[in-house]
C-alpha cells in the first residue's frame, strides 16, 4: 500500500498571519495560493515532496473565530537536537514564543507553540514511534 497523501485544512481570519507563523516560523514552503476561487482566498503550505500539506482558507464576511480549545494539535517530530533547537529558535526569532502545553507530556520534550487562530504546533524533539 503507498502512503495516503493528506491536506490538512482549515478556515482563518487571517491568512498573511497564518503565513508568518508556518512560513517563517516554522519553515514550511507556500507552494500554491488562490483568491476569489467560489468566494474563497487561500494558501497551501508545506514542503515539496512530502505526502502533506496545509491548507488554511478565508471566506468574506465568514468569520470564524479562535481554536475550540488549547489542545488542538499538530505535532513535528524532530529527533535530532540540533535540528529541532534550530525549529525552535526560529519560531522564536520569528515573534513566536512557546505557550505551556495543556497536557504537560507535549513539554518533556517539546515546545509549543500557538499560531494566530490558537492552533497548537508541537516541535517534539523525538523520533516518531
Amino acid at each position: 500500500m503507498q502512503p495516503l497523501t493528506i491536506r490538512v485544512a482549515r478556515p482563518s481570519d487571517d491568512l498573511e498571519a497564518l503565513r508568518q507563523f508556518y512560513c517563517a516560523g516554522l519553515g514550511l514552503e507556500l507552494l500554491y495560493e488562490f483568491a476569489g476561487h467560489d468566494g474563497f482566498d487561500g494558501m497551501m503550505v508545506g514542503q515539496r515532496g512530502v505526502p502533506y500539506h496545509f491548507e488554511f482558507t478565508k471566506k468574506v464576511g465568514h468569520p470564524v473565530g479562535r481554536a475550540p480549545t488549547e489542545d488542538n494539535l499538530i505535532v513535528f517530530y524532530i529527533p535530532d537536537p540540533i535540528e529541532w533547537n534550530a525549529s525552535v529558535d526560529r519560531m522564536v526569532a520569528s515573534g513566536f514564543p512557546p505557550v505551556t502545553a495543556l497536557n504537560p507530556y507535549w513539554d518533556r520534550n517539546g515546545k509549543t507553540f500557538e499560531d494566530p487562530d490558537g492552533y497548537r504546533v508541537v516541535l517534539q524533539n523525538a523520533a516518531w514511534d
